[in-house]
């Protein structure tokens, strides 16, 4: 349970006092968040070590989105806060309309534990620079970092401004039982529905990033050598555990055996011949979600469908990269997102052949493809719907902090990311200002008017 000391309205007085509305309130949080990541840099890469063997590289990533979205909020903070004029219709006038940026109140960050440090606290820094302030509950699954984030934060940040909250399901549904202001929730769909379905009781708005199974095509006219590091670099990237992966291929027949031995010639200049030996791996958070892939490819082997890889360290929770066949969707590997280093491979006839199996699925939070024209890319983005689009290359696009991030339908639903975070942690407040001296009669009863002259005067 949250501790009985908790209360939501401490937090929510800064807000509603106006504290938090000056420019100068908004850069000290984004300036002790900067310190924050100068201070603890080792401490992180360390707890991502414990909780993912994340090696340093990869790790370092982390950090670097977090200063670039900082870097980006105190160039545009003054431009987010303006007021926005808005022209009035000459009925109305004179008069002035605006619309003003305000801070929500107190909101919720709920962290994921595949990327625990930086997709807990980039939302913050949207939360804070909107002139929010925030309780963070980081990933129980991810617990070096979750109690790293616990630690470091209060000596930082006031309680009053930023708290954190470690725990399992449980603490996270009694925070949201507090009625939050704005819940911000990354992790699975599974979760992001009882998540919406609890805020629903008190009317909170939710932003869910959710995930799916991201695919990528491959089609004639893509350079097969780049193409495979590429896709191998994203799918084994953390062990397969990012929501924005290439959760499976749909190669064009023709290309098909080429593209395979260009991955497996990757494979090996990557990890080597003996990959769960290679420092450049990540591990499986957990034993269940280690189980569930390594029954997913026991029943693969038995099947004969793999292809390359296939190599497991249980003691270690490690999984090498792996190529698999699969014939369909109704494959046992294609029920759900994958969220680990298993790559299936379908193959297809021609780009509307893929599209035709894109548009059959859920929509995903990404879709790549890779090859084709100009024309066939435009066909891409006209007749499918994902979160975001990447052309030949993957996972790229998240890290582009002026870009909004988010998914649509089962991929999630709100965006971040530079001004869309500003904004998903706003409110848009419509003001009207009118003089007194100009009040024209006929607006009031007893009505006289013309209604043909009235509909005139509004249209």
């Amino acid at each position: 349970m949250v501790q009985e000391t908790f209360r939501l309205s401490e937090l929510r007085a800064q807000v509603l006092e106006g504290q938090t509305r000056s420019e100068r309130w908004r850069r000290l949080q984004l300036e002790r968040l900067g310190k924050l990541l100068e201070k603890h840099q080792e401490e992180v890469l360390q707890a991502l070590s414990i909780d993912l063997r994340k090696p340093s590289t990869e790790a370092i990533f982390e950090i670097i989105a977090l200063k670039q979205e900082l870097k980006l909020a105190n160039q545009k903070l003054i431009q987010w806060m303006s007021s926005k004029r808005i022209s009035i219709p000459l009925s109305l006038k004179p008069g002035e309309a605006m619309v003003k940026p305000e801070p929500l109140g107190c909101v919720l960050i709920i962290g994921p534990w595949n990327y625990p440090f930086s997709l807990t606290l980039q939302p913050l820094i949207s939360a804070l620079a909107a002139g929010n302030t925030a309780v963070l509950k980081p990933s129980e699954q991810a617990p070096a970092t979750s109690k790293l984030i616990a630690k470091i934060i209060p000596i930082h940040f006031p309680k009053e401004i930023v708290q954190v909250f470690e725990g399992d399901g449980n603490i996270a549904s009694s925070l949201i039982e507090e009625g939050f202001d704005h819940i911000f929730f990354t992790g699975g769909s599974s979760t992001g529905r009882k998540v919406m379905a609890a805020a629903a009781k008190h009317l909170t708005p939710v932003t869910l990033e959710l995930g799916g199974q991201s695919p990528a095509i491959v089609i004639e006219g893509a350079d097969l050598e780049t193409t495979a590091r590429r896709l191998i670099w994203g799918k084994a990237l953390n062990a397969g555990q990012t929501c924005i992966a290439p959760n499976h291929l749909l190669v064009q027949n023709e290309i098909k055996q080429s593209l395979l031995r260009n991955i497996k010639k990757t494979l090996l200049n990557f990890y080597g011949q003996k990959p769960l030996q290679s420092s450049n791996l990540a591990k499986i958070i957990n034993d269940i979600q280690f189980n569930r892939l390594t029954e997913l490819l026991n029943t693969a082997r038995q099947r004969g469908q793999i292809i390359f890889g296939g190599e497991i360290d249980a003691s270690q929770r490690l999984i090498s990269p792996t190529l698999i066949e699969v014939n369909d969707f109704k494959d046992p590997l294609m029920e759900e997102e994958l969220f680990g280093p298993l790559l299936p491979v379908l193959t297809i006839r021609n780009l509307d052949d893929a599209l035709s199996l894109i548009r059959e699925r859920p929509r995903p939070l990404a879709l790549y493809m890779f090859g084709g024209t100009s024309k066939e890319q435009q066909r891409l983005l006209d007749t499918t719907s994902s979160g975001g689009v990447c052309f030949n290359d993957v996972v790229l696009q998240a890290g582009i902090p002026e870009m909004p991030f988010g998914g649509v339908g089962a991929s999630g639903m709100g965006k971040y990311h530079g001004l869309a975070g500003f904004e998903t942690f706003s409110h848009q407040k419509s003001i009207l200002q009118r003089p007194f001296w100009f009040d024209l009669k006929f607006r009031y009863p007893p009505y006289k008017i013309n209604l043909n002259l009235l509909t005139k005067l509004l249209e």
